[in-house]
């Protein structure tokens, strides 16, 4: 079957697989769309960074060359001979979080985790076998494009959630990239009030504009925490990092008010430099969020069903598998209009 293969920074490889066998637990999914990500891209423009290429990685035994692609929809194919809660025809998202399980839910992947499609093989293909563990029904008011994007929608979700972000607080979201867009989706869902997104790009601030931020500051033009002063003099009651940089970790500190909350959300691809006296002359807490937990999954497909949470504006392309480098990674590099590009496998909706 034909799949993209990561093989190394720069060196994603459109070529014929062989479909490892299925095994007992598992379900045989023929995927029908997948989202690019910016963990994706990341490893594309800058890897390896999470990717194991020397080592096996713990939890999958597996290292690159490999198939790429963690946010995936699809319909059940087949299912393996112990799982019960599947059948063939089902239609399904796929949690993509690999975890070994010995930890409540909530806390398992800080004993470790590991991706479907970051570190073994994933869902930039014709078929993917998975855990049944890690695959959720989607209702029928939900197409195989939504359940292509409830993952990295999952993540905003868990962001907001680790925020603690009450009804009518006001947020900052440093970074307006896909997940950046995702958690302004999210924090108005869950009742923020001014909504501020910053970015160097005026096309990415149009965007996070429509999909719901009350306020807009381009950074190259504007100092982003002055401006986020001018309309909450007090600083905002929770600030997202979602840039990845040592600038807007900084100023996303600055921004928040004292005894606020900072979420770090992005993945940093470098080390920074930061002296934490930042944080004890405000008093200012700092949080981070890593993926999501499974209900958090089923939640955001609970919450997507019922028409509380929108993410469906965050797609700005569709593409083929033969395109995904030139119309996917290269396009997401170079084109700050776009945000989440999904890749038509089956294309059923």
């Amino acid at each position: 079957m034909k799949a993209a293969v990561w093989y190394d920074k720069k060196d994603m490889r459109i070529e014929d697989r062989e479909l490892r066998p299925l095994k007992d637990t598992e379900v045989k999914v023929k995927v029908a769309w997948a989202g690019i990500c910016g963990s994706d891209l990341h490893e594309y423009e800058h890897g390896p960074i999470t990717v194991p290429v020397d080592e096996k990685e713990p939890l999958t035994g597996d290292k690159a060359p490999f198939t790429f692609g963690h946010e995936f929809a699809g319909v059940v194919e087949e299912i393996g001979v112990d799982v019960t809660e599947f059948k063939a025809g089902d239609r399904v998202a796929v949690n993509p979080t690999l975890t070994y399980g010995n930890k409540e839910e909530g806390l398992d992947i800080y004993d470790g985790f590991a991706f479907i499609g970051l570190h073994t093989d994933g869902g930039f293909t014709d078929y993917a076998n998975v855990p049944a563990t890690n695959v959720y029904h989607l209702p029928d008011s939900l197409t195989l494009q939504d359940g292509a994007i409830t993952e990295p929608t999952a993540v905003a979700v868990q962001a907001v959630k680790e925020s603690e972000m009450s009804f009518g607080d006001t947020v900052a979201v440093f970074g307006a990239g896909p997940i950046g867009l995702l958690t302004i989706i999210a924090a108005r869902a869950a009742g923020a009030t001014n909504i501020i997104a910053l970015d160097l790009s005026e096309t990415r601030l149009q965007k996070a504009k429509e999909l719901g931020a009350t306020h807009c500051i381009n950074s190259g033009e504007t100092d982003p925490v002055k401006g986020i002063f001018e309309i909450e003099p007090e600083g905002v009651d929770v600030s997202f990092e979602v840039a990845g940089v040592e600038a807007t970790f900084q100023q996303s500190i600055n921004a928040t008010k004292p005894r606020g909350m900072m979420v770090i959300v992005s993945i940093f691809s470098k080390p920074i430099t930061w002296n934490p006296f930042q944080l004890t002359g405000k008093g200012v807490r700092i949080t981070s969020s890593a993926a999501y937990a499974p209900s958090t999954f089923q939640k955001t497909i609970d919450l997507m069903a019922a028409g509380q949470l929108k993410p469906q504006g965050v797609i700005t392309d569709n593409i083929k598998l033969d395109d995904i480098v030139e119309k996917g990674f290269e396009a997401l590099s170079n084109d700050k209009s776009q945000a989440k590009i999904l890749v038509e496998l089956s294309g059923e909706k």
